[in-house]
């Protein structure tokens, strides 16, 4: 896989959605389960409700901070991985072609 051209606003273009493709699953569950665990964490105080499913909301809002801490850490190391891949990649075969 070669590098997109960053001298062209289409190489850009390219660039920025490879990048923002690369882990995007970890991350879109880590977001979304910090912002419910976040939400679940101030329920009682702004809605007055103790009891959600029987279960104490802020418990479930730990559990979902919890879990989604390091789904966002994953999609980070995930992406700094790729990255240095690609480059070692095209490092290589900057090498061949020599």
């Amino acid at each position: 896989m070669r590098h997109p051209d960053l001298s062209t606003k289409e190489g850009r273009k390219a660039h920025r959605h490879e990048m923002r493709m690369v882990a995007v699953r970890p991350r879109r569950w880590g977001l979304w389960l910090l912002t419910a665990g976040f939400l679940l964490v101030l329920t009682p105080s702004a809605l007055n409700v103790h009891s959600l499913f029987g279960l104490w909301p802020p418990m479930l809002g730990a559990a979902c901070i919890i879990v989604g801490v390091p789904l966002l850490v994953a999609s980070v190391v995930l992406k700094r991985r790729y990255l240095r891949q690609r480059v070692a990649g095209q490092a290589m075969v900057g090498r061949i072609k020599g």
